[in-house]
């Protein structure tokens, strides 16, 4: 091992190990991303967010407060990494690793203006790299030029390849086993947190058993009952569930930061004449949704269709958030790829290969009739006839209602 008082050292410990996705498949992502230089005119690309270089590279970070890098060239491809976490990025990554020391302020930027050089032409990712990063940036590499690469890359990503979608499809099974796992445990007097770990425990199980090789993170459960429902992304509590609580069950199996869901509605024991009118309403929606999602459907205009629907039945102002999003290298604290979600502002044309959700929700407030938030989730693979829903778990009254 080199001397770690250098300001960076290659620490290559071990030998690599199975990644996500095979050397070909990230060899044509950077292809892709060299393709995007060129037409900026970019010599050297310094991405920074973690599901950027997770997709570019296999290596999905930890930050803890410490900077890390993939610094592309024409030729090289070099994870930037903290020495706190010695040679495991350089086995969980496709291409060159480069440790940096915590011995001297600024190492970080030593070990990047290392490959990318000074005074190139460089691409960063606008929307993640910090007004102090910038600066640094500045400093470091004197850019002749600085490109945002992001909303380019966001395109690269919005389109799957067949080995991306074959991961997806595993998170899906694994979502669906983790909702079932879930809905044995459903009680009366059993905690919110109850019902969650055991669902999470059942995915994680599941997903080392379907991946050997994996690194295991960041699976996790939303399990919300009576009016914490009301919200998407309610966090877990000890509530104890009442008998007529409205229940939403939110299973997210994380595979190598590559993101899938499940979300369902159920009732305990019994839902009241109001709660299953709001409950059907929504399964409607649903079902209408998926439905319109097709190759050559624009994401405005699938909205639009749904916002019709609702508003003919006066419920459209308990609308609030997006139908569907899409799917990929993303988390609840990464990622997102905003150009491929079916809202009034995005005009973006499905095509075979992207990957999205179908999930309406209406949240009907405390003190009126069928009170809670209601919400279905299907993940669909766009194909050229039309779209394959790879959830299986059902949705509406007539599974979801649990004595």
């Amino acid at each position: 091992m080199t001397n770690t008082r250098d300001d960076f050292y290659r620490f290559h410990d071990g030998q690599k190990a199975p990644l996500p996705f095979s050397g070909d498949e990230y060899d044509a992502r950077l292809a892709g991303l060299r393709a995007i230089m060129a037409e900026a005119g970019v010599e050297v690309a310094v991405l920074s967010s973690m599901h950027a270089i997770a997709y570019y590279s296999g290596f999905l970070y930890c930050s803890f407060g410490r900077p890390y890098a993939l610094v592309v060239t024409a030729d090289d491809s070099v994870t930037v990494s903290a020495g706190i976490d010695a040679g495991q990025p350089w086995r969980r990554c496709h291409g060159d690793n480069i440790t940096y020391s915590d011995w001297k302020r600024d190492n970080y930027w030593r070990a990047v203006v290392h490959v990318a050089g000074r005074g190139a032409r460089v691409g960063i990712e606008a929307d993640h790299m910090t007004l102090a990063a910038r600066e640094r940036l500045e400093a470091f590499l004197a850019p002749a030029a600085v490109h945002d690469l992001a909303p380019a890359m966001m395109r690269q990503r919005m389109v799957k390849s067949a080995a991306e979608i074959a991961l997806i499809r595993a998170g899906a099974a694994v979502a669906d086993l983790g909702g079932h796992a879930m809905r044995e445990v459903i009680r009366e007097g059993v905690r919110e947190i109850d019902v969650a770990m055991a669902g999470r425990d059942a995915m994680e199980a599941e997903i080392a058993a379907r991946f050997p090789d994996a690194e295991y993170r960041d699976t996790w459960v939303w399990f919300q009952s009576g009016p914490n429902t009301d919200g998407a992304h309610n966090p877990v509590t000890g509530r104890r569930l009442q008998r007529g609580d409205i229940l939403s069950l939110n299973a997210f199996p994380m595979i190598s930061g590559y993101y899938t869901a499940l979300e369902r509605t159920l009732f305990l024991g019994e839902a009241d004449a109001a709660s299953r009118a709001i409950w059907e309403a929504n399964v409607g929606a649903h079902e209408l949704g998926i439905g319109l999602i097709r190759a050559g459907a624009s994401c405005a205009a699938i909205t639009a269709r749904l916002n019709d629907y609702f508003a003919e039945r006066d419920l459209l102002q308990y609308r609030t958030f997006g139908y569907g999003h899409s799917f990929g290298v993303l988390s609840h604290y990464y990622g997102r790829e905003a150009g491929l979600e079916l809202r009034e502002d995005i005009d973006t044309v499905l095509e075979p290969g992207m990957v999205i959700s179908m999930e309406p929700m209406l949240t009907i407030p405390q003190g009126q009739p069928g009170a809670g938030g209601y919400r279905e989730h299907d993940i669909l693979v766009i194909t050229g006839e039309g779209a394959e829903n790879i959830t299986g778990y059902p949705f509406g009254p007539g599974f979801n209602l649990v004595d």
